[in-house]
């Protein structure tokens, strides 16, 4: 068993190849018109990428402005309703702006000033992204652009509100289903037509690259905290680590710094309202390799290959591909990849409301679900959750459509 881990000791370093690939996924399928752009893009990332000047700034940023690092979290309360498994946070709730997305917008906004643009723009689903990036944006004094689905717009309003404050534009997208996928499409476009100005600052780990390698490479903080502050809080490695998966920039940043670590890892997607098409976002687990938004991964596609209808209760999860790194992940072994409904979400959710205090996203009540059934199954032992979110955003459409959890009732847990 020993050996099987020390299989990925060089893990990062091995993967991306030098063309992006994470084994036969990655890459950069992109337009001729676009393939200087990404050049560019990659050349800078990969020279500051070393900078001691670089690292020093986005460390001090991390710490002074962000609020790093922030805390792993025991939920005792819950635990000892739930049985003998040990449940912990990573609570990315706490990190500036609500989420873990910052850690990545920083990165890219720095990568912005230093490459000489004046604009970023970008995609969001949930709205931590888009509200991530216009916070960096204001921090280096960019124009920024945020591009929304209308289906969004309204479950989302507060994050809406945020990126208006912080002075972002936020274009709504109308065409398709009005979601994730078609917010992609539009900042794509509109990114083709503004590239020496701008730069398009992915919102997870996908697209072409190097954007799954840098979004990665910027979310490692998460895991390498996560790693060592459980440690020296128990002496021992978790014996399992889960994250949500939509497009997976939460999840690849907690599991990487432990796949050499023997401990389990679990990628949690959405499964919504069931397996039938188009009520449910569950790539990885229903989907089959295919080509979109520039990278080849797993996708829910049709026999054209083109991609199937997605719904999740998450704004943020309801994405028809997952980053490539994860299906090189899924195909070596190194990670399971479960799911979970809206309803296992929406409990989860108001279980940490009623029994910890803490209002989660709903993209990350995904994973808690995931660790409440291990619980449920009475295993000893512990299980480290990402909570990537805080769940502010949620409150309204959550009120509307769940009312406040009062129909639950946790004390007859056991």
């Amino acid at each position: 068993m020993a050996n099987k881990y020390r299989d990925y000791d060089n893990y990062i370093k091995e993967y991306p190849d030098a063309q992006g690939y994470f084994g036969k996924y990655g890459g950069a399928y992109i337009p001729p018109q676009l393939e200087n752009a990404f050049k560019e893009i990659n050349e800078a990332y990969a020279t500051i990428a070393q900078s001691a000047k670089f690292i020093n700034e986005l460390r001090r940023i991390r710490k002074e402005f962000q609020g790093r690092p922030t805390p792993v979290y025991h939920c005792e309360r819950m635990s000892n309703y739930l049985g003998q498994t040990q449940i912990y946070l990573k609570r990315e709730d706490l990190n500036h702006s609500g989420a873990h997305k910052l850690n990545h917008c920083m990165g890219e906004a720095l990568l912005a000033k230093y490459m000489g643009k004046k604009k970023v723009i970008a995609e969001t689903g949930a709205g931590q992204h888009g509200v991530a990036l216009a916070t960096a944006a204001a921090f280096f004094g960019l124009e920024c652009d945020i591009y929304m689905g209308e289906v969004d717009i309204v479950k989302q309003a507060p994050n809406v509100t945020r990126m208006k404050m912080l002075g972002a534009r936020v274009v709504p997208v109308g065409f398709g289903l009005r979601t994730l996928k078609e917010a992609v499409d539009a900042a794509f476009e509109a990114y083709m037509n503004e590239y020496e100005d701008a730069i398009y600052c992915i919102g997870s780990v996908v697209g072409p690259h190097p954007f799954p390698m840098m979004v990665r490479d910027f979310q490692t903080v998460v895991g390498i905290e996560a790693r060592e502050q459980f440690y020296e809080m128990t002496g021992h490695h978790p014996d399992a680590v889960c994250a949500c998966v939509g497009g997976g920039s939460n999840s690849i940043g907690m599991f990487v710094p432990f796949v050499a670590d023997p401990v389990e890892i679990y990628g949690v997607e959405p499964l919504g309202r069931g397996p039938k098409i188009g009520d449910h976002a569950a790539s990885m687990t229903y989907g089959s390799e295919g080509i979109m938004h520039g990278f080849n991964s797993i996708m829910l596609q049709d026999e054209q290959g083109q991609p199937q209808p997605v719904y999740s209760v998450a704004s943020g999860l309801d994405y028809p591909s997952v980053g490539p790194e994860h299906a090189l992940l899924h195909d070596k072994g190194r990670v399971k990849y479960v799911t979970a409904t809206d309803d296992e979400a929406m409990e989860a959710f108001f279980m940490l409301c009623r029994l910890e205090g803490i209002i989660p996203a709903i993209e990350s009540a995904h994973a808690l679900a995931y660790a409440i059934k291990v619980a449920r199954e009475g295993r000893p032992g512990s299980i480290l959750v990402n909570l990537s979110g805080r769940g502010d955003k949620d409150i309204d459409y959550v009120e509307e459509h769940y009312g406040c959890g009062d129909n639950y009732d946790f004390a007859k847990l056991r």
